[in-house]
């Protein structure tokens, strides 16, 4: 190659790293979702979006938080960042990484999302991943919640809720 082409291609390569990190984190998370389950593969196909969060790390000694970094799709193109902070009080203690996927039923459950500062309350249940889960997975409010363990070992006994923010990519 010839010309400015090289130059361009090297200067961009430290903005692009963090991207294609991100991208691979998401993948990988999918394709581990996929492989506990493969039938979750259809529920990412007909979901209108997702907020996939690759890693939640949580650690507790009678208060607990839980926070993690992700990515909102809709129909299958990335159009946000989101953030995810849990507190609980009760009876815990340890610590544990996990891999959590908001599926958005319709458009309304999404737009309600990336309207920024989406709760969940303490009442709002997840579905852990295993063969067979999406068989029973359910809406509710739209919105359906599936976790994955990815490590740790956490005792608990809490109460507490999810909290989102989220900020649309944009783009130059």
């Amino acid at each position: 190659m010839q010309g400015p082409w090289p130059v361009i291609l090297v200067a961009a390569l430290p903005a692009l790293a963090p991207r294609l990190a991100a991208q691979q984190d998401v993948t990988k998370a999918i394709a581990e979702f996929k492989k506990a389950d493969p039938g979750i593969a259809q529920v990412f196909e007909t979901a209108h979006g997702y907020a996939i969060f690759p890693s939640v790390g949580k650690g507790a000694i009678g208060i607990g938080g839980a926070h993690g970094s992700g990515y909102v799709y809709e129909q299958g193109r990335l159009i946000g960042h989101t953030t995810l902070t849990q507190v609980t009080v009760g009876f815990q203690f340890g610590g544990q990484a996990y891999r959590e996927v908001i599926f958005f039923k319709d458009k309304t459950a999404l737009d309600d999302f990336t309207r920024g500062n989406f709760e969940f309350s303490a009442q709002a249940t997840a579905v852990a991943i295993k063969a067979g889960a999406s068989a029973d997975l359910a809406y509710n409010g739209g919105v359906a919640i599936v976790t994955m363990a990815k490590g740790g070992l956490m005792y608990e006994a809490s109460v507490g809720g999810q909290k989102f923010s989220y900020k649309p990519v944009t783009s130059k």
